[in-house]
């Protein structure tokens, strides 16, 4: 009897042991994404919108600094799908990006589970599909990176977090709009805006009919709450204001800002921003909150105005009265740059790690490589019309440009992207720039266009340290701010103006740089910048996933019980733990 106790005492410490090395490692959160098409009527009108899990947006994924993050998504449209975590870096793996430069889409029927971890990180992103025009029917929904516990945020903790998601919005969908892409017209003016996916309040009833399902958030009166917005939209920016509010900045896309209160704040495509809002107005009505169209005419837009109510919970009456202002600056830009001026890095506060954000003394680095990128109405080649970066619109590989390296696949694409706009003709090609390991790279976006557009470089935060009208020269760096710019991964350029942002390339991978006005984008206005570290260690980068899928060149590698079956490091793990609990159970009744 006292050998049986030796050994299941003995048992039970490697059981112990065992479990303490599963549970040491950061922790893995796990969610299952079933994206399908449902029929909603945002704007009144019945339409086929792209739902996760049956809702329309989808839901929140809610993660800590440095948890592993399993998404298990099933693709049940009737076309290819790839699902992309909007600044997320996916530090040393970019095979999880979701991007047609990294990895070959989800064919329908069919799932595939992305895992990662959102290392070092904390803040406001969004997720959505990045095929076809995808997003502009849905699809979308918030990602919020917390603090860990041990790391203090740089203001006192509110009393609730509410995620609003804003974007322009077509009756007609993403099919059809891809489909006027390719017969050479524009989207022209889009039919509203949505706020969380929701219609506008009657504010209006000329512009707003009957029956439209609009959005209320209850608040409690005095408390101060986190709202994180997101432009999610197609390709308009939008200025975000609640009536009677002040909006406190406090974060974007990661970075914890310089704390300043705005009436109001352009919000452009692609981005993301915390605001502290207290609740300090009377209870008399409810209040406006608005997201309304910029940089068009807004006498013709009208329409294009997002309306939602902020309802506190002892609130005596509806909301009343005109909507709040946008800025009256229809013919005068400059407020709008100055604003983005303004937002800028709190260097002081901790990030995701206890140092402070600006221990990075990114102005003091030696800039190694430079590229101009230059932004052009669209053009026509081979007899149809292209967006362009630099004179050239991107073609997509057949075989992902990761998975061309990885295997040694000839002629994918070219490491030839002009580190200044080409003279001759634009043309088409899957141009891609060389980045240097480690290097420190300046990029000037050139915005030629009368259109504002607004950029994002996957697997990094850039710097954001200067913008202004007219051509960028190299006097420009005179007026660059080298201290505190704001850190983010989507960035703005004024109709006819630049913004330089420099970015430290020391993220291993094939990282997608592109416009996220969604037309131009699906008309070839992107690139790619490979990264490879010579040394080609496993420190730098994770090898290619067990799960990955193969397509193109490489589509004789792909076998369908790979896809059937997706891989889940969460599941096994958590089968691993309950195994090894069920077997001491059932020795603790034997040897009880």
């Amino acid at each position: 009897m006292a050998l049986r106790s030796k050994f299941l005492a003995l048992f039970l410490i490697h059981i112990c042991l065992l479990l303490s090395l599963c549970l040491a490692a950061d922790p893995f959160v796990s969610y299952d994404f079933e994206v399908s098409y449902i029929t909603a009527s945002p704007l009144g009108v019945p339409q086929q919108v792209i739902a996760i899990n049956g809702k329309f947006p989808g839901p929140t994924i809610n993660v800590t600094t440095n948890n592993n993050v399993a998404i298990n998504v099933k693709n049940k449209l009737d076309e290819n799908l790839l699902m992309h975590w909007s600044g997320i870096q996916q530090r040393r793996s970019s095979w999880q990006d979701g991007v047609l430069g990294t990895n070959c889409p989800i064919p329908p029927k069919w799932n595939w589970t992305y895992q990662f971890q959102v290392k070092d990180q904390i803040g406001s992103f969004f997720y959505f599909p990045t095929l076809h025009m995808q997003r502009a029917s849905g699809g979308f929904g918030s990602f919020v990176i917390n603090n860990r516990a041990i790391i203090p945020i740089p203001f006192d903790t509110p009393h609730g977090d509410i995620v609003i998601l804003i974007g322009d919005w077509y009756k007609r969908n993403h099919t059809a709009l891809r489909k006027a892409l390719d017969a050479g017209k524009d989207l022209g003016m889009p039919d509203g805006v949505l706020i969380n996916g929701k219609g506008p309040y009657q504010y209006n009833t000329t512009l707003v009919p009957d029956g439209i399902d609009y959005e209320t958030i209850e608040v409690q009166p005095g408390k101060t709450y986190r709202i994180r917005v997101h432009n999610v939209g197609t390709s308009t920016s939008l200025n975000f204001r609640i009536q009677n509010h002040n909006l406190l900045l406090a974060e974007s896309e990661g970075s914890y800002t310089v704390q300043q209160n705005y009436t109001s704040l352009d919000i452009h495509v692609g981005q993301s921003y915390s605001f502290l809002v207290t609740m300090d107005q009377n209870a008399s009505a409810d209040y406006y909150i608005v997201a309304s169209a910029r940089f068009v005419n807004e006498s013709q837009w009208k329409r294009v105005t997002g309306v939602a109510i902020l309802h506190y919970t002892n609130s005596k009456g509806k909301a009343k009265g005109p909507l709040p202002e946008a800025p009256n600056d229809e013919f005068d830009k400059t407020f709008s740059m100055n604003q983005a001026r303004s937002i800028r890095w709190n260097v002081s506060a901790s990030g995701a790690r206890p140092n402070p954000q600006g221990s990075f003394r990114y102005g003091s680095i030696n800039v190694t490589d430079i590229y101009v990128l230059k932004n052009k109405p669209l053009v026509t080649i081979n007899g149809k019309r292209r967006a362009t970066l630099s004179g050239i619109s991107f073609v997509n590989p057949t075989t992902p440009i990761r998975l061309a390296d990885q295997f040694k696949v000839k002629g994918a694409y070219k490491l030839d992207f002009p580190e200044t706009p080409l003279r001759g003709p634009p043309k088409m090609a899957t141009s891609v720039i060389n980045g240097t390991y480690r290097g420190f790279m300046e990029v000037i976006l050139q915005n030629n266009d009368t259109k504002m557009h607004s950029y994002h470089l996957s697997g990094y935060a850039v710097f954001v340290v200067g913008m202004d009208y007219g051509e960028w020269t190299e006097n420009s760096r005179g007026t660059y701010n080298k201290w505190d710019g704001i850190a983010r991964s989507t960035v703005q350029a004024y109709p006819g103006a630049w913004t330089a942002i420099l970015v430290s390339l020391d993220n291993v991978g094939v990282w997608n740089l592109r416009t996220e006005n969604l037309d131009s984008w699906y008309l070839g206005q992107e690139t790619y910048i490979r990264i490879v570290n010579p040394e080609e260690t496993n420190k730098t980068e994770l090898p290619i996933p067990d799960n990955a899928l193969f397509c193109g060149e490489l589509s004789k590698l792909q076998k369908p019980e790979d896809i059937s079956f997706a891989v889940s490091i969460t599941s096994n793990r958590s089968k691993l733990l309950f195994m090894l609990l069920m077997a001491v159970c059932a020795l603790m009744s034997v040897f009880g």
